[in-house]
């Protein structure tokens, strides 16, 4: 096997919980290692979800805003792209480097991972599955491919409903189409190691930080644009704004200027009108939820055995050096 994999071009990732700094390592490690970052977050794909995903644009990263809220965007979608993007970068001398928290997408790529096409009725199923709740959906996978519910988390709404559709289409559980060809790549996987009470205080300072820099703006905008109920808002940091604003009815500021200063709803002390639910609830909801988040990657990742964990930058630049010397 080892002679086999010696034989394949070589690719770097970098993985670790939300929060845990891959993008600043991914942009030190380019520089110096002539390499070109290829994102791997199923969120970061949407345009106009910036704040809430901590997109970092100060440098040049592939798979980030790539398609609108409300467009279909699948895991054959992201393997594609990013299988395309390897071999062009490979063929100019350049490290391809994959970065993100998303491990399916990850696994797609490195490993060959494989799901079946789409069809076309995907579309009108996809939208009738939508409409169901977290629960129902989880329900009901459980009752036509039970394999298949034991590796997804039910909350994971946009992969519920993908192994729905697939058995649904196709009469075949989703647990059996699953299928892995042998990698075209040659892979190192850095992993980040955190400790979880300083990522937790990390997370926590930085989702106070996305509302300062204008999350709740920023959801606006999408509500004015878009349906609520779009999978791509099922995202942390948007469901519950989403939420809130709606509780609340909040009107713009703009609006405000017909309303006497008695009648105008109370403001919290970040300068946001709340009423029925607070925008500080809605901001602790975001942090806990992303914290359980974290844990939900972590289980993820601890079952490759793939990934070589490090402490800090130095020790990926080290292990990047001996595998590109192989």
């Amino acid at each position: 096997m080892q002679e086999y994999k010696n034989k394949l071009k070589k690719v770097i990732a970098i993985i670790g919980p939300t929060g845990s700094g891959k993008t600043s390592w991914a942009k030190a490690l380019a520089k110096k290692f002539n390499g070109k970052v290829i994102s791997v977050d199923s969120r970061q794909i949407y345009k106009g979800m910036d704040i809430g995903t901590a997109k970092d644009k100060t440098f040049p990263q592939d798979l980030i805003d790539i398609v609108n809220p409300d467009e279909s965007y699948t895991v054959s979608d992201y393997q594609k792209a990013a299988t395309e993007l390897i071999n062009g970068y490979l063929k100019v001398k350049s490290l391809p480097i994959l970065v993100g928290g998303t491990g399916l997408y990850m696994e797609s790529v490195l490993y060959g991972f494989v799901l079946p096409e789409l069809k076309e009725q995907s579309e009108k199923l996809r939208e009738d599955l939508g409409k169901l709740t977290d629960v129902e959906l989880y329900k009901k996978l459980q009752e036509i491919d039970f394999e298949a519910s034991k590796k997804i988390d039910p909350r994971n709404k946009r992969r519920v409903i993908r192994a729905l559709e697939v058995t649904i289409l196709s009469g075949k559980p989703f647990s059996a189409q699953q299928k892995k060809l042998k990698p075209k790549f040659d892979s190192l996987i850095i992993g980040i190691k955190t400790d979880r009470e300083t990522l937790y205080s990390k997370i926590d300072a930085r989702v106070d930080q996305m509302i300062k820099e204008g999350l709740v703006e920023e959801v606006r905008k999408l509500a004015d644009k878009y349906r609520k109920d779009l999978p791509a808002f099922n995202t942390i940091g948007y469901k519950e704004i989403f939420e809130y604003i709606s509780a609340n009815e909040i009107p713009r500021q703009s609006q405000l200027g017909h309303i006497s200063a008695t009648e105008i709803p109370r403001q919290d002390n970040l300068g946001y009108l709340s009423g029925k639910q607070t925008l500080k609830e809605a901001i602790e909801k975001i942090k806990n939820n992303t914290h359980a988040y974290v844990r939900r990657q972590d289980t993820w990742f601890n079952r490759d055995k793939n990934i070589h964990w490090v402490d800090d930058l130095s020790q990926a630049e080290k292990l990047i050096e001996k595998f590109l010397k192989k």
